[in-house]
C-alpha cells in the first residue's frame, strides 16, 4: 500500500481498559486471582448476573480510579454515578454492563508523550471513568462436525475494569504507541494495574481518520480492535491511515465502522457499523447509589501518590545524568527505587558525583543480573546499603573496579557483604611499590615487543602491560600505581 499522502492530516484516539489489581471484583467479594483457575470457579450469583442479587462498590477500585485521576492531572469529580450500558451479546452476563456515561469519576487532565525526535507533546484526557469487565468468550471447532461452538468462561467477568478515553490529539502511529507506553509506565508507577497488553489486562481501541491537511472538521472516523501489542496498535494505525488516504484521493467515502486488526495478514477487515451512545440505551443503575467523594478521601489518596516518572527523570537530569542515563533509571519505580537508596546512601561526596557513581552501578552490573537472571530488581540480594558499601571500597581504594565486580557477583549468588567477600577471597587491592614493582619488572622482561612499542612513542603499548599485572592479581593491583612504576621502569635511564 502506498505511503500516506501528505494532503491529509491523520487524527487517532485512544481507548484503554485496564484491569486493576484489587483483590475482590468490582461489585462482589470473588477474588480476582482466577489466572489458571478451572473455568467458572471465581464466581456467585452477583457476577453470574442472577436475578435479585444486589451489587456493592469496591472502594479500593474507587481510591486506584482516583489515585489514576491525579497521576494524570485529572480533575477528581465530588459527584458522579454508574449507568448500565445495554447491548446484548454471550460474554455479558446481565445482558447489560455497569460502567459510566455522562457523569464518571474523573474528568480532563493530559499525560506528556515524546516521539525519538521530535518535542514533547501533551495529549488530553477527555475521561477516567469506572466499569466491570465481561466473561471471557474461548471459540472452538468440532473434531468431529467441524462445527464451530464458542464456550463461556466467567471467571472475569466483574473484575474492575478502568477506562481511559484520548482526545483525538495524536496525529501519528508513532505518537499513539509512545501514548501507550508512556500511560503503562504511569500506571505501573502508582501500582494500580499490571497493564500488560499480552495477558489482556491492559487493551486498547483505537479510533482514526483523516481530514484534507489545515480542514478543523474531523473525518469520518473508524475504530479498530483486536490489537494485543504495541506494535500490533502501531501496525493496525499505519495500515488504517494508509488505507484511509487511498480510499480519499480516490474519491470514495468512508464509512463510521469498527475494523479488526489480523496480525496474521497485517491488515484491518471490517467487523460492524459502528454504534452510538443512544444504541447502548443507557441509564442510570437502581441498584448503586451515586458516588459522592470528599475531599478528605481524595487528600488522603494524593498523599500515597508516588512521584511520577517525569518528575523523577527531570531530577536526575539536574544531578548531570545523561537523558539516557535518566530515561532507564526512572523507567520502573522499583529501578528508580532502588538507584535512589543507592546514591542516598553514597556518603561523604558531591550529589552529582555520588549519582554517578550510583549510575555507572545500577545501569551497568544490576541490570546485568536483572537480565541475565530474568528476575525482578526487589529480588536481588544485593541491597542498596550494601552496592553501597561496594562503591566506597572502591573509592577507597579498598578494592579494585574490576575485582569489584566478581564482588558484586559472589554478593549476588551468596548474599554476603561486599566487606565479607573481599576478606574471603583475599581481593584487597594491593598497594604496594615493592610488591608490584618485582611483578612489573617480570612482565616488562617478558614482553620485549610490548616494550619498544612504548619506547617508539605508543602510548598505548603500556596499558597492555598493565593489563598483564591485572591478569595476574586477578584485578587486585592498584592500576594509578602499576601507571607510576611502568612509566618509571620503562624510563631510558
Amino acid at each position: 500500500m502506498p505511503a500516506v499522502a501528505t494532503d491529509f492530516e491523520t487524527v487517532i484516539g485512544l481507548e484503554v481498559h485496564c484491569q486493576l489489581t484489587t483483590r475482590s471484583k468490582m461489585f462482589c467479594a470473588c477474588s480476582t486471582d482466577y489466572a489458571g483457575a478451572a473455568p467458572n470457579t471465581h464466581v456467585c450469583p452477583v457476577c453470574l448476573g442472577m436475578p435479585g442479587v444486589l451489587p456493592v462498590i469496591n472502594e479500593q477500585a474507587i481510591a486506584d480510579i482516583v489515585m489514576t485521576g491525579l497521576a494524570l492531572d485529572c480533575e477528581i469529580t465530588p459527584f458522579s454515578k454508574f449507568d448500565r450500558k445495554n447491548y446484548p451479546y454471550p460474554d455479558l452476563m446481565k445482558g447489560y454492563q455497569i460502567s459510566q456515561y455522562d457523569l464518571p469519576v474523573c474528568k480532563g487532565g493530559s499525560l506528556e508523550i515524546q516521539v525519538e525526535g521530535h518535542e514533547p507533546r501533551r495529549i488530553g484526557i477527555t475521561r477516567v471513568h469506572m466499569e466491570e469487565d465481561t466473561a471471557r468468550l474461548l471459540h472452538r471447532t468440532d473434531p468431529v462436525t467441524g462445527d464451530g461452538y464458542s464456550l463461556v468462561d466467567v471467571n472475569r467477568s466483574g473484575t474492575p475494569l478502568m477506562e481511559i478515553v484520548s482526545e483525538p490529539d495524536m496525529r501519528t502511529p508513532a505518537e499513539a504507541r509512545e501514548y501507550l507506553v508512556r500511560l503503562r509506565q504511569v500506571l505501573r508507577y502508582i501500582g494500580v494495574s499490571e497493564a500488560n497488553m499480552e495477558e489482556g489486562n491492559f487493551r486498547c481501541d483505537a479510533n482514526i481518520s483523516l481530514r484534507p491537511r489545515g480542514q478543523a472538521e474531523f473525518g469520518t472516523k473508524v475504530e479498530i480492535k483486536n490489537m494485543n501489542s504495541f506494535r500490533a496498535v502501531h501496525d493496525a494505525l499505519v495500515f488504517e491511515e494508509k488505507r484511509q488516504a487511498a480510499a480519499l484521493s480516490a474519491g470514495e467515502k468512508l464509512i463510521q465502522e469498527t475494523r479488526g486488526w489480523v496480525d496474521e495478514r497485517n491488515e484491518t477487515v471490517s467487523q460492524r457499523s459502528k454504534e452510538h451512545a443512544n444504541d447502548y440505551r443507557y441509564f442510570p443503575e437502581p441498584d448503586l447509589p451515586p458516588l459522592r467523594l470528599s475531599s478528605a478521601f481524595v487528600e488522603s489518596v494524593r498523599a500515597r501518590l508516588p512521584r511520577l516518572p517525569a518528575e523523577r527523570k527531570a531530577e536526575l537530569l539536574d544531578l548531570g545524568l545523561s537523558e539516557h542515563e535518566a530515561v532507564t533509571l526512572s523507567e520502573s519505580r522499583d529501578r528508580a527505587d532502588y538507584y535512589d537508596a543507592v546514591r542516598a546512601a553514597l556518603t561523604g561526596g558531591e550529589p552529582a558525583r555520588a549519582a554517578k557513581l550510583a549510575a555507572n552501578w545500577v545501569l551497568g552490573e544490576v541490570l546485568r543480573w536483572v537480565n541475565t537472571t530474568g528476575r525482578d530488581i526487589q529480588d536481588l540480594p544485593v541491597t542498596p546499603d550494601r552496592l553501597a558499601e561496594l562503591i566506597t571500597m572502591v573509592g577507597q581504594g579498598t578494592v579494585t573496579a574490576q575485582a569489584a565486580k566478581s564482588v558484586f557477583e559472589t554478593m549476588a549468588e551468596s548474599g554476603k557483604t561486599a566487606a565479607d567477600v573481599v576478606a574471603e577471597q583475599g581481593l584487597a587491592q594491593i598497594s604496594g611499590s615493592d610488591e608490584l614493582r618485582d611483578m612489573v619488572r617480570a612482565v616488562i622482561a617478558a614482553n620485549e615487543k610490548a616494550v619498544a612499542d612504548y619506547r617508539a612513542g605508543k602510548d598505548s603499548a603500556i596499558k597492555f602491560l598493565i593489563g598483564q599485572v591485572m591478569r595476574e592479581t586477578k584485578g587486585r593491583a592498584n592500576p594509578a600505581l602499576l601507571q607510576d612504576l611502568f612509566t618509571e621502569e620503562l624510563t631510558e635511564k
